[in-house]
């Protein structure tokens, strides 16, 4: 690499190498001069560069002229050494080869390297690799890739370069419309840590759901990279609040599932206030003809890139599917849950009203199950999510839309209640297991009648199925009893290893004396439960469509209910008992959350057993009103949850939870 002084920068600056432009951040070629009207080329110095006046000689020329430099040029002799060490120095740095154990970072802007090895990167994932071979003629990128396969980084990849020029406008140089707020705040949190030693890398975002003048505050700090939903990003360019004059790179996340949505004219709105110059980027799953029409009127000469074929980019995801009939799925779904073992689940249903009434069924079976679907206020939503990622909520019933860029790392398992319509969507929900290294399940519950459907629809996705017999209640059963045996057997195991005090070696060889050891240990393990599962709900033959809930609704999909019209559930004093096992016989308790603050069962069960420390089966019947509800409490632990749940939450304190002294609905 040579250099040359640079009279206009005043500089010392890289020579390019023949059509090649160079930066000491970042390796990519310029766009492509024909196509990009004013793509803001510029030359990057050394960080370190020595800055000498105009026509200046450096002093091992002079002094070859047999006179010293000082005297031929006015020059402090010590102060232009000095500068040139410093560049020498900087030259040093930047030809030092990379340890052949990091080999596969050479083609990463180096800027990034230092973030990824930091955060645990020992290679490239395909779409990356991908990535980087493409900037090579700086086109707009056309990129098929999966959930899951590290396409956030290769965005960074993209947009890096763009990052490196000088601002041009006040407003942002890097647009990435997304789908939904939660797929903006994981692509926000994704490009923070990567650009994290960029001088001017501030990342934020704007999405549907939050205040507006939220985001104008936010817009006023000028970051450099704008996150953003279509309807709330055009509703900033409308007002004036955004200013996309500077925009570079612009990147369409997700694109089809955007225009799957309906933003075809947000989209379009957002786009035409751009400048024409910026590249345009179009990242999804597939490119279906509405998404390819968006690209002919967007994009210049795109470069396709297929980072991971459909049904690759998780390689680590066992796929099973179950024949069972519509009416039994309840119980075989219980089943699954119960060898979950209390892991993350995720389950994905077709209709708003099956997630709502789905988990309010598995709550009532004892499960810490949430509903997401569209219709939740976006605090409600945030809540839910929040509970999800903190393990609060064990269970997520979830439907297509509302689970649109979730991204939580260790779901273990995805249990589709029914088949998804095509190939695509059967790919984007089992992607959410498999994640971060992890081993995932996809289940899928499939009617005997849609097998042969099912066959072809797993053949399009590319992935190895294998068909598997439905557990049956005394296999799960023995299963659990298994596990809570060798759960006790380690619980002891590692008590021995400690060792136990004086004080219960005494006590424990006054229990022994004149008593039969082996009737002891069974009489303390009654106490404790013995080798009774402490999951939730109970592993039973039921009776193939019986309905289990006792809310007054008829028979639907899920062989539980279908609310009269669209309706909301009643939730009536008198509901049925929740898990079947105390019916009402508990203390009774009162909540200051009703279904005005948008409370629903699985939320109040998942909120009191962390708060009064217990589990979903010490809870009965649960009631909700308008801006309260009561619940039932095992009359043998509800002195102690009182206590419990008397003390100030910090996470929600404006929750209250007491004994129930009366209607105050």
């Amino acid at each position: 690499m040579s250099f040359e002084y640079s009279a206009s920068d005043d500089a010392f600056v890289p020579s390019p190498a023949p059509g090649q432009s160079f930066s000491k951040a970042f390796h990519s070629a310029p766009s492509s001069p024909e196509s990009r009207a004013g793509s803001h080329e510029q030359q990057a110095v050394l960080p370190q560069q020595a800055v000498l006046p105009q026509q200046a000689v450096l002093p091992q020329q002079a002094e070859a002229t047999g006179a010293p430099a000082a005297d031929l040029f006015g020059l402090d002799p010590d102060a232009v050494t000095a500068s040139v060490q410093t560049l020498l120095e900087g030259m040093e740095e930047e030809v030092a080869p990379l340890p052949a154990s990091t080999s596969w970072l050479e083609p990463v802007p180096e800027v990034l390297r230092r973030a990824l090895t930091e955060r645990g990167f020992e290679s490239l994932t395909t779409v990356q690799e991908a990535v980087l071979a493409a900037q090579v003629d700086g086109r707009d990128l056309q990129i098929s890739s999966q959930t899951g396969s590290g396409k956030t980084v290769a965005l960074g990849f993209v947009i890096a370069e763009a990052l490196a020029q000088e601002r041009t406008s006040p407003g942002p140089t890097i647009l990435i419309i997304v789908p939904t707020r939660e797929l903006g705040t994981q692509v926000c949190d994704e490009l923070r840590w990567l650009l994290a030693d960029l001088r001017d890398g501030k990342v934020a975002s704007v999405t549907g759901g939050t205040p507006v003048f939220r985001d104008r505050q936010m817009l006023t700090g000028r970051p450099r990279v704008l996150v953003g939903t279509p309807g709330r990003l055009l509703d900033h360019v409308k007002s004036g609040a955004l200013d996309l004059s500077g925009i570079r790179e612009l990147v369409l996340d997700e694109a089809d599932q955007m225009l799957d949505m309906g933003f075809r004219e947000e989209l379009e709105g957002i786009l035409d206030t751009t400048p024409e110059s910026r590249r345009t980027h179009m990242v999804s799953a597939t490119f279906p003809p509405g998404a390819l029409r968006l690209a002919e009127r967007y994009q210049s000469n795109p470069f396709a890139i297929e980072g991971t074929a459909l049904g690759e980019a998780n390689q680590n995801i066992a796929h099973e599917g179950y024949l069972v009939p519509r009416d039994s799925r309840y119980p075989a779904l219980i089943h699954l849950l119960l060898r979950a073992n209390g892991e993350r689940t995720l389950i994905f249903v077709e209709r708003r009203m099956e997630a709502l009434d789905l988990a309010e069924r598995l709550a009532r079976d004892g499960f810490s199950a949430l509903p997401l679907s569209g219709e939740l206020a976006q605090s409600q939503r945030d809540r839910t999510l929040g509970a999800f990622r903190s393990g609060e909520a064990k269970v997520l019933v979830a439907t297509d839309v509302a689970a649109r860029g979730l991204d939580v790392p260790d779901v273990a398992f995805v249990v589709h209640s029914s088949p998804p319509l095509n190939a695509q969507i059967y790919t984007h929900r089992s992607g959410r297991t498999g994640r971060a290294g992890n081993q995932g399940v996809s289940a899928l519950l499939v009617p005997p009648n849609s097998k042969r459907r099912v066959a072809r629809l797993l053949d399009t996705a590319r992935v190895e199925f294998q068909w598997c017999r439905t557990p049956q209640p005394q296999e799960v059963r023995a299963e659990l009893d298994d596990r809570a045996q060798a759960a006790l057997e380690a619980e002891l195991d590692s008590f021995l290893e400690r060792g136990p005090s004086q004080a219960h070696l005494a006590q424990a060889s006054g229990l022994l004396d004149g008593r039969d050891a082996v009737a002891v240990v069974a009489a303390l393990l009654a106490r404790k439960g013995g080798r009774k599962s402490s999951q939730p709900a109970r592993a039973k033959n039921l009776a193939p469509g019986r309905d289990q809930s006792s809310h007054g609704s008829v028979r639907g999909a899920f062989g539980n209910s279908q609310r009269a019209g669209n309706s909301r559930p009643s939730y009536g004093g008198e509901s049925g008992p929740r898990n079947g096992g105390h019916e009402s016989s508990g203390v009774r308790f009162f909540v200051n959350w009703g279904e005005n603050q948008g409370a629903t069962p699985g939320r109040i069960l998942a909120t009191v057993c962390r708060r009064g420390e217990v589990t979903g089966d010490l809870i009965g019947s649960i009631a909700i009103h308008p801006n309260a509800a009561t619940f039932d409490v095992q009359e043998d632990v509800a002195r102690r949850f009182e206590f419990l749940v008397g003390r100030r939450d910090p996470r929600d304190p404006q929750i209250v939870i007491r004994p129930d002294r009366g209607p105050q609905r």
